[in-house]
């Protein structure tokens, strides 16, 4: 059990210093050089560094000591080192990155690249139990007062604002709307690093045939049914209501299915975002 915990925490840290590269190349490559805020500490270091001129990565430090200290307060000592060390490697990177200046000189094109860039490094920075300090500490608090909400989305409020900051500072429109783009960028692909591709299909069917569909759904289609107890409103007759989740690309097979079985059956299809059990999340896992 040691050896696997040392084994994991190793493998965590491996994981943070990639990703800290990956965020801090996005940062210096991409962004900072086309004068792109895109929110967070990042976005408010590259505006102070245009007063200052004092580096990038070394604002992202600094700025960052206060929030530390949040971070301490609410998560302790065992979740801010690996934060720090984090905090510590993207600004390092950064500032070693910047030198070598923009890999493009086209706005969109760095948009796209630095608002993908920073969000898989943030993704898999959280999948190590870890962030790159910054927002990532205060929407880490926000999702433990507010648990519905999904991470990429209370970025994106908060990366809005601050990406909006930067038309002031730049006194040009067009800086703010690269910006925010790079941000619903960033919004999109940190969810996909997080959530994945998760989202599936709950299926409710009210068939007069319930066993014979659900004998070709576990044979066929190979998940789990669940029968639920109905009763018809007008017939007053009890129903059996099937009731399965499964992966979009599996959805269509059970709609054949229901098709071929019974044609004047009812069906709901709806999303779920969030699936836990087996074969999906593991329900004791940290929610991210």
């Amino acid at each position: 059990m040691e050896k696997k915990r040392i084994g994991r925490k190793i493998k965590n840290y491996v994981m943070i210093t990639l990703a800290s590269l990956i965020y801090a190349a996005g940062v210096s490559l991409f962004l900072d050089p086309n004068n792109l805020a895109p929110g967070g500490i990042t976005g408010i270091a590259i505006l102070i560094n245009r007063f200052t001129g004092i580096g990038t990565g070394m604002l992202i430090l600094l700025l960052n000591v206060p929030l530390i200290l949040l971070g301490i307060w609410k998560f302790g000592w065992k979740f801010i080192l690996s934060t720090f060390y984090a905090i510590f490697a993207v600004s390092v990177a950064t500032d070693i990155f910047a030198p070598k200046g923009a890999l493009t000189n086209e706005p969109i094109l760095a948009a796209i690249a630095g608002g993908a860039l920073t969000a898989a490094a943030l993704g898999i920075v959280f999948r190590a139990g870890a962030t790159t300090g910054g927002m990532d500490i205060i929407i880490k608090v926000l999702r433990i007062r507010y648990p519905h909400m999904r991470t990429g989305s209370l970025f994106l409020i908060t990366d809005v604002m601050i990406a909006s900051l930067s038309g002031l500072v730049f006194g040009n429109i067009d800086v703010v709307l690269y910006a925010l783009i790079a941000v619903f960028i960033m919004s999109f692909v940190l969810d996909m690093v997080l959530y994945g591709t998760d989202e599936a299909k709950l299926i409710y069917i009210i068939s007069d045939s319930p066993e014979k569909i659900t004998e070709r759904i576990l044979g066929e289609i190979d998940i789990g049914v669940t029968y639920l107890q109905g009763k018809g409103a007008y017939s007053s007759q009890d129903k059996k209501v099937i009731m399965c989740v499964t992966k979009k690309q599996q959805a269509p097979g059970i709609e054949s299915i229901i098709k071929e079985e019974d044609p004047g059956a009812f069906m709901i299809i709806t999303s779920a975002s969030e699936i836990y059990g087996e074969g999906y999340k593991n329900i004791f896992a940290d929610k991210i």
